[in-house]
């Protein structure tokens, strides 16, 4: 059967309401950042979208200062039930001005509008709605009677998920009871910036949440401040281990997000063409910009074949372009230096031998696009089946027993996410407990929902975020 043809349908960019100039968020007010200004781009065109102000390490000083007056005079003395209708209406608001945001992602990101509009932004909301409901019933979350919040909260947040990322983050930082210092990444400050109006729409008391874009530099100021007290990273493993350095010895609390890569194991009794769109959905939604995406494949030797004849078919109908095409299902690299990254990283499997198939859709002129692109005939000592490629990229392996799987989806220094599929419930348990990996899914994947706690093992990080664990990392207990 051929692929659809479909007629262009683009979302219309000035629903973003796209502003020339963004500002630093600073005690409840959009203020001159003292740093020097970057220009954010659209990685599927190129070009400029705005100009953004930065702050500096003195702007870092102001907004701990902020947060901490807030901490102190309003919000940790608030009743949880009071707190909550603050996060109850930024859920509200964050449905309302879904579709701005969702367009907005999509040109500071580069992933599919169809992406950002049906998954970060609804996910986003469901984060605040779900913290809501617990920030006035701390006290019986199983901490104690009385747990108490830790004070201020120093977040960093990566470029892949902007929106869903600093939800993740501040939703149960508010929740329970704490103020927020959060800089966004550098090539993707605009929905953060725009979050920051929302809270002054929902009226949240000034300094509760404070936004500072800019460069790493500002990302390891608000981790060194001496009036932090809690620090939540999502990002590279290299970064996460200056991090871990630095926190290490002082009173801080610290949860780290980190790198992954994931095996999704394909057993020969699984339902194969549900497992293909599995594998498709786990590696190349969002372009492979995901920390626990499938990006090693394990399929058992006697399926394997058949599996790849079905994998590439399927492959080849996904239609790479214009993000803000509701069609679009492989987006833009989100820069210029990550599509470096995964080149250097094809090229090297080109050169240890294994067998590249890419997809035949067309590549755009412009912008920063890679195709989806599939290896076999990889062995683990190759470095695209040990390091994390953050792309769209595929290696896949096979095994022949279900002790070979679990030790080949083990041999890994991550241990974030994991796949199985079989028919036998018996054996998802079994594998399940063998596998080193803090989410494991079952004929399905990147399923989520706020009220299950997500986070890994090893080089992955450590401590969950979401459900009733998460909230852990932000209290006193």
């Amino acid at each position: 059967m051929g692929i659809f043809e479909y007629a262009p349908a683009p979302e219309s960019r000035d629903i973003a309401n796209l502003k020339d100039h963004y500002r630093p968020f600073i005690g409840g007010e959009f203020v001159d950042g003292s740093g020097e200004s970057l220009k954010t781009v659209n990685p599927a065109t190129e070009e400029i979208l705005a100009e953004v102000g930065t702050a500096s390490v003195s702007d870092v000083d102001a907004a701990v200062r902020a947060a901490r007056a807030a901490y102190e005079t309003v919000w940790s003395r608030m009743p949880g039930s009071e707190r909550a209708k603050y996060l109850f209406r930024i859920a509200r608001l964050i449905q309302e001005r879904s579709r701005e945001l969702a367009v907005l992602e999509s040109l500071d990101n580069g992933k599919p509008i169809k992406e950002s509009r049906d998954s970060d932004i609804p996910t986003a909301a469901a984060h605040f709605f779900y913290h809501a409901g617990w920030a006035d019933k701390l006290e019986y979350a199983g901490y104690g009677p009385n747990p108490k919040p830790l004070g201020v909260a120093g977040q960093v947040i990566p470029w892949n998920f902007p929106l869903l990322m600093l939800a993740w983050k501040i939703a149960p930082a508010l929740a329970t009871g704490n103020t927020v210092v959060l800089k966004p990444a550098e090539t993707t400050p605009l929905t953060a910036l725009v979050f920051a109006e929302i809270c002054q729409q929902a009226e949240l008391p000034p300094g509760v949440v404070n936004i500072l874009p800019g460069a790493g530099d500002i990302g390891a100021a608000v981790v060194e401040h001496g009036d932090v007290d809690k620090i939540a990273f999502t990002g590279s493993t290299e970064v996460g281990k200056l991090i871990q350095r630095t926190v290490a010895g002082t009173r801080k609390k610290l949860t780290l997000e980190l790198g992954g890569k994931a095996a999704n194991v394909v057993f020969d009794d699984a339902p194969l063409d549900q497992a293909v769109e599995g594998i498709v959905n786990g590696i190349f939604f969002n372009q492979g910009h995901v920390c626990c995406a499938g990006s090693r494949l394990l399929v058992q030797e006697s399926v394997a074949e058949e599996v790849m004849e079905k994998l590439r078919y399927r492959v080849s109908t996904l239609r790479m372009g214009d993000p803000l095409d509701k069609n679009t299902d492989i987006g833009a690299i989100n820069s210029a230096e990550q599509l470096a990254k995964i080149r250097g990283l094809v090229e090297s499997g080109d050169a240890e031998g294994a067998q590249r198939w890419t997809s035949p859709c067309p590549v755009p002129d412009r912008g920063f696009f890679f195709a989806p692109t599939v290896f076999s005939d990889v062995h683990q000592s190759m470095r695209i089946a040990r390091e994390e490629i953050f792309g769209p990229v595929l290696s896949v392996l096979t095994f022949r027993t279900p002790d070979e799987a679990v030790a080949k989806a083990n041999n890994t220094p991550y241990g974030l996410s994991a796949g199985i599929w079989t028919e036998k419930g018996s054996r998802i348990l079994w594998m399940a407990n063998k596998l080193r990996a803090g989410v494991v899914w079952a004929n399905t994947f990147n399923r989520f929902d706020p009220a299950a706690p997500f986070g890994g093992y090893q080089e992955s990080g450590f401590g969950r975020e979401g459900g009733r664990t998460g909230l852990e990392a932000y209290l006193d207990v």
